[in-house]
């Protein structure tokens, strides 16, 4: 709202008396005897602005680094991708797509749309039934070394543990997944981030900065002997700005490049107009995934309660009880046979249960 040129001419010019004026102008007619008034305010303005701007950067830009570092550190995720990919290859052997290394995750939302023969259950479900065993045993184990699952016998951590301890690790394995979520809590909070937004904004200030700079060397220094305060004020702010600002355009230089990488390292290909799309992607997969846990975990406790009525009808010695839980067992890998015919007579557990590692 500051004066045009010629409107601050006229308003210099003006000899007559100041009560003949309006209040807008009486105000603005002090305002322009003062050297360089506009670019004082906006020097203040930037002054006061700069700290609050620079810790919503630095928060933004932690929040990047940590969800890019915990794709990439996630040993859950990483061997959710390999058991997408198997699953992949599996259904698609025998054709040109049966032997694929990668797959863009995008797929990751497709999980859900492949339906099996009942309309119901999804490849996704397929692949969370295969993989919450194994992650039921390794949890097992985790929390026997620390003392904290004494009830587990050290027998039934074996890769050939009873089966009728099967229920009870798919149970403990499903709480792991679907925990996922929580593991990749940065990755969410980063999916809301606009890159363009915080681009923008440390290249606002490093502008704000060198005008600010301009014109303290070389304009108020002129009139330093009557403003010295004000000069003096100005000039150490500039001096801990530049550190400051510094400090933001390599840090933001750092954690693109990160960014890039961790792109590069999922989908081949990267640029920075990709924004944070991996993370919306990764975002909106969790979502599914917890709707799947939710619905394995209900039919877990139908099948557990089932089982407990048997039980109570006709107590089993032990023999009975190992052959009533295999008989389960059984029926849940012919149900996933029936619901997926492709992928029949093949376990994902069996060649990746214990493998921690993955490289895509």
């Amino acid at each position: 709202m500051a004066p045009t040129v010629d409107e601050e001419l006229k308003l210099r010019l003006y000899n007559g008396e100041l009560s003949d004026l309006g209040p807008a102008e009486r105000f603005l007619k002090v305002l322009v005897d003062i050297p360089c008034a506009y670019k004082r305010m906006e020097s203040l303005l930037f002054k006061v602005s700069l700290q609050e701007e620079i810790s919503n950067l630095k928060e933004s830009l932690i929040t990047l680094e940590a969800a890019c570092n915990e794709l990439k550190n996630s040993r859950l995720f990483l061997k959710l991708l390999e058991a997408v990919l198997k699953t992949g290859n599996r259904m698609n052997k025998g054709t040109y797509r049966g032997d694929a290394q990668a797959f863009r995750l995008d797929t990751l939302l497709k999980l859900s749309d492949v339906k099996g023969t009942d309309g119901k259950t999804t490849l996704l479900h397929f692949v969370v039934q295969e993989i919450i065993r194994s992650e039921g045993v390794r949890a097992a184990r985790a929390l026997k070394e620390c003392d904290s699952f004494s009830s587990v016998r050290s027998e039934d951590l074996s890769e050939d543990y009873p089966s009728d301890a099967d229920m009870d690790y798919r149970s403990l394995g499903l709480q792991v997944v679907s925990h996922l979520e929580t593991d990749l809590e940065n990755v969410r909070k980063a999916s809301l981030l606009d890159i363009d937004v915080i681009t923008n904004t440390v290249a606002k200030l490093g502008h704000a900065l060198v005008k600010t700079r301009d014109f303290v060397n070389a304009e108020m220094e002129c009139s330093a002997d009557k403003d010295r305060e004000f000069y003096r004020t100005i000039k150490a702010f500039v001096e801990k700005a530049e550190v400051d600002v510094t400090w933001l355009l390599q840090e933001e230089k750092r954690i693109f490049a990160l960014l890039k990488n961790t792109f590069d390292y999922f989908h081949g290909t990267a640029g920075k107009e990709e924004g944070v799309r991996l993370f919306v992607i990764v975002r909106d997969f969790l979502i599914i995934l917890d709707k799947v846990c939710k619905e394995v975990e209900k039919s877990t406790k139908i099948a557990r309660t089932t089982r407990n009525k048997q039980s109570s009808v006709a107590p089993p010695d032990n023999q009975l009880q190992k052959s009533s839980s295999d008989s389960l067992s059984a029926s849940a890998r012919e149900l996933r046979e029936r619901l997926f015919p492709a992928i029949k007579d093949q376990r994902m557990d069996d060649s990746s249960s214990d493998d921690d590692s993955l490289s895509p």
